[in-house]
């Protein structure tokens, strides 16, 4: 006996409390929840793969904008010094804070760039008929880059640090700080409209393509 996924693609099992159940098909905007936990299984989403393509490239253009231009300046007695995002990285590397440097390359430039990539390959990879099987190894990691992704929390810090300089310099917002609040609000909205579960049922199961190999395999035995 081989170990073989089940058929019905509806049933599912509580990520909270395990319980198995089959999932109803939902008109767009409604949402599925457990019978026993109340947990949200899943939330049909309106035109999900046009409105996630359309978030996705807004972000693309707004992350490309956000690390090509200054971010912060500072003025201190006449002299004048800005800085973008990669350049706030590569002063921290530069001062010795080699595991900052590397924290902030990592989850304000190299996440959010994996993220918004692999969305975009996500989405227009879903939109092809078939689907590329490439897809489904995107899936898989996509959440990864999510986890990373922390623009705000750089945000955040970034706003602390010009509470505490604003007394001993003045400080000038460039265009990439406003174009960073921008893209934390574009890329929840991507989020949100993204549904995951349309993409699966796009991608054919690789029990499908395993079966019809052994198919055409045995055809070619019984020819011989």
């Amino acid at each position: 006996m081989f170990n073989q996924p089940i058929a019905d693609t509806s049933l599912i099992s509580c990520p909270h409390c395990d319980l198995m159940q089959r999932l109803p098909d939902l008109p767009p905007g409604a949402s599925a929840r457990c019978p026993r936990c109340d947990l949200e299984l899943w939330r049909r989403r309106e035109d999900s793969l046009n409105r996630t393509l359309a978030l996705t490239a807004a972000a693309a253009i707004l992350y490309i904008i956000a690390n090509s231009v200054p971010m912060l300046g500072l003025t201190v007695v006449g002299r004048e010094a800005f800085t973008t995002v990669l350049g706030g990285a590569q002063h921290l590397w530069e001062d010795g804070r080699d595991s900052v440097a590397a924290l902030v390359l990592l989850t304000a430039i190299v996440s959010p760039a994996l993220q918004i990539g692999f969305m975009l390959a996500i989405v227009l990879g879903a939109r092809r008929d078939p689907v590329p099987p490439w897809v489904g190894v995107l899936m898989r990691h996509h959440r990864l880059t999510r986890t990373w992704s922390m623009i705000e929390v750089m945000m955040l810090g970034v706003l602390v640090a010009l509470t505490k300089i604003a007394d001993y310099a003045t400080v000038i917002p460039g265009l990439a700080l406003f174009v960073l609040g921008a893209l934390v609000f574009v890329l929840a909205g991507m989020q949100a409209s993204f549904d995951s579960r349309e993409v699966w049922d796009r991608i054919r199961w690789a029990r499908d393509d395993a079966g019809g190999r052994i198919a055409q395999g045995l055809a070619g035995e019984a020819t011989r």
